[in-house]
Formats: C-alpha cells, sequence, structure tokens
C-alpha cells in the first residue's frame, strides 16, 4: 500500500482544495492531511475562519481523505513521514523546492495549483 501525505490550512475549502486532495490521491492507496492547528497558524502569521475542529470535520468528510492528522510545527514533517510510513509527500507547486529535503525519506510531489482560485482570493473578494 502506498502512502501520501499533504499539509495546509483548508480553511474556507473550495474546489482548488478538492482538486489537490484528489491529485494527492491518485499517487498512493492511502492519504494522509496534516492539518494546520489554530496555534501553528498564529505562528505563521495566519487566521483561519474556522477552528481546527471544524476544519477536521470537513476534511474527513472528504472521500479521498483517509485520515487527518493535526500539524504543529514546521519541523514535524520527518517525524510523520516516518510514523505513518509515508511513500509520497505532495504539496502545491507554490512551495515548490521548499520541502526537497524530505527526499531523503520518501518522494516529494508538487502540484500545480488551480490558478483561478484560492483562500486568499476568496477574503478578498468578499471585501468587496
Amino acid at each position: 500500500m502506498k502512502r501520501v501525505i499533504t499539509y495546509g490550512t483548508f480553511d474556507l475549502l473550495h474546489y482548488g482544495h478538492i482538486n489537490l486532495l484528489k491529485r494527492a490521491k491518485q499517487f498512493g492507496d492511502y492519504l494522509i492531511v496534516g492539518l494546520s492547528t489554530d496555534e501553528f497558524n498564529m505562528i505563521k502569521g495566519k487566521k483561519s475562519y474556522f477552528c481546527f475542529e471544524q476544519r477536521k470535520t470537513l476534511l474527513d468528510a472528504i472521500k479521498y481523505v483517509d485520515q487527518v492528522i493535526p500539524e504543529n510545527t514546521w519541523d514535524q514533517k520527518i517525524y510523520d513521514i516516518k510514523t505513518h510510513n509515508i511513500d509520497i509527500f505532495v504539496m502545491g507547486d507554490d512551495w515548490k523546492g521548499y520541502f526537497d529535503f524530505l527526499k531523503e525519506y520518501c518522494k516529494v510531489v508538487y502540484l500545480p495549483r488551480t490558478p483561478e482560485i484560492s483562500t486568499s482570493k476568496i477574503k478578498l473578494d468578499l471585501k468587496m
């Protein structure tokens, strides 16, 4: 069984998120999503509209997602890869090159983003 992992905040869930999760799942049999906690988002300078538990509930309902784990720090990725026997790490290509150090532990894939949508764009559009 091939195991895949991706990470994100997944706030204001939209079809770009679904596209990423669907494509990530196509790389393996089991998809784990590392979901940024509210505390970690504060460290990153982000504020989510939905709290961690609400975002987790949404992700748990998506058929491509097999498991959701909390992402508490930038540094936990190697631990998660080892602990969950991950074969493939997947992220959006806006992070291209940033996680190449993980190639020592698993395959690293950067997927193209859905260009016309993002949570930031939704938040900006709603301010109109």
